[in-house]
């Protein structure tokens, strides 16, 4: 089982400045001991994870051990963007969960075919949504065994 870490890092890819906020506040709440990033859209998520642009220092860019990503944003949706991270033979490594306002059955369906490794809606109470998170962190970073990122130039 791995040790929680301070280590642990999460990018999390949605438009919503609310819903990044109240994740945020769940990620606190429930006491994880990581790094939170945040990044507004598909676009943005990818160029953080090839390091491009504002996100070439791996500094302020640390590889993620968990992607959590909204499908419904501006610029690259995160259909394109999990197309784009799955299709990469270094990035593909990375566990992404969609955690999005959707519940069409279309959606679930269509990104597990793309390589999710899992879907949650987003739940609506705060509440959830810290239960939501706590589950989360306990089963991607202390449950699970998860490969050593793999850091790009």
């Amino acid at each position: 089982m791995n040790a929680p870490s301070k280590s642990s890092v999460i990018l999390m890819a949605d438009d919503d400045a609310d819903d990044r906020l109240l994740a945020q506040d769940a990620l606190a709440e429930c006491k994880f001991a990581g790094r939170v990033h945040f990044v507004e859209n598909g676009e943005a998520l990818v160029d953080y994870l090839f390091r491009r642009g504002e996100f070439k220092d791996p500094a302020s860019s640390p590889r993620p051990n968990l992607i959590l990503l909204d499908l419904n944003m501006p610029k690259m949706d995160g259909r394109e963007a999990l197309r784009e991270i799955k299709g990469d033979p270094d990035l593909r490594r990375i566990p992404l969960v969609v955690f999005t306002t959707s519940q069409a059955d279309t959606d679930v369906g269509a990104v597990y075919e793309l390589g999710a490794n899992s879907f949650i809606t987003k739940p609506s109470a705060f509440e959830a949504l810290v239960r939501a998170m706590d589950t989360l962190r306990h089963y991607w970073f202390q449950l699970v065994e998860l490969p050593e990122p793999k850091n790009r130039p």
